[in-house]
């Protein structure tokens, strides 16, 4: 699954700002799987939304002190829902190959027992009770039951683990911290750009007050001449 792309970064900028850009694309990455990913039987949606909580995890350990209580208390819970989901994704694989094991030994068995009968008019019952691999199957076939047994107990633990922390606000409470850095960054940014426009205000003032000096010093000399002037004419 492709990470979904975190617009207005700016490498420039405060570390919080463009951490919390990025919590907030990589949080609602996470929770965009919800509700498919409450049906049992939704294995891509939820292989995908283990991989989202992975990089909501990833990001918050390198940023988590940037959103107070709620950054160390959310990659906590990601983690905890990277590790359900990920042993759900482990029967999601091995069931189907215990199966298709199961299935390989039955056509080599069959093939097996079809070669020991030979030229005969029918397949002899007895002929498949000595089948290479019967001792095998009832292993495997407990083994894919077992599997299939506890992806239904991980489901459930993963359906509870998702209820209480909606309940709990886990999520809500990051996405409103990340607005609130993003709300502080903005309000410095217009404070600075405010200052910035009054420093250039007053420099533009001063200039001017310099420029209407020189020019009232330059009108004072050319009366000064003129005067001087007019006195020698006379």
């Amino acid at each position: 699954m492709k990470p979904r792309k975190v617009k207005k970064l700016d490498p420039r900028g405060p570390l919080g700002e463009n951490a919390a850009r990025i919590v907030q694309v990589r949080l609602d990455e996470l929770r965009s799987f919800i509700p498919a990913a409450l049906h049992e039987d939704c294995m891509v949606e939820q292989h995908d939304m283990r991989i989202a909580a992975k990089r909501l995890r990833y990001i918050l350990e390198a940023t988590e002190f940037c959103f107070g209580r709620s950054g160390p208390a959310a990659r906590r819970r990601a983690k905890d829902l990277q590790g359900i989901l990920g042993e759900l994704h482990d029967c999601d694989v091995m069931l189907p190959r215990v199966e298709h094991h199961l299935a390989e030994l039955r056509s080599a068995d069959a093939g097996a027992v079809r070669e020991r009968a030979g030229n005969a008019g029918d397949l002899d019952p007895a002929l498949a009770a000595r089948a290479p691999h019967r001792t095998a199957y009832r292993g495997l076939e407990v083994l894919a039951v077992y599997v299939e047994a506890r992806r239904r107990l991980l489901f459930e633990r993963f359906r509870e683990f998702w209820e209480e922390q909606e309940r709990a606000g886990t999520w809500d409470r990051l996405d409103r911290a990340a607005e609130r850095t993003l709300e502080d960054a903005r309000i410095r940014r217009e404070a600075m750009e405010r200052a910035e426009r009054a420093a250039r205000a007053l420099a533009d003032a001063e200039g001017a007050e310099r420029e209407a000096a020189a020019r009232a010093r330059r009108a004072a000399e050319e009366l000064r001449l003129a005067r001087h002037n007019a006195g020698s004419n006379g």
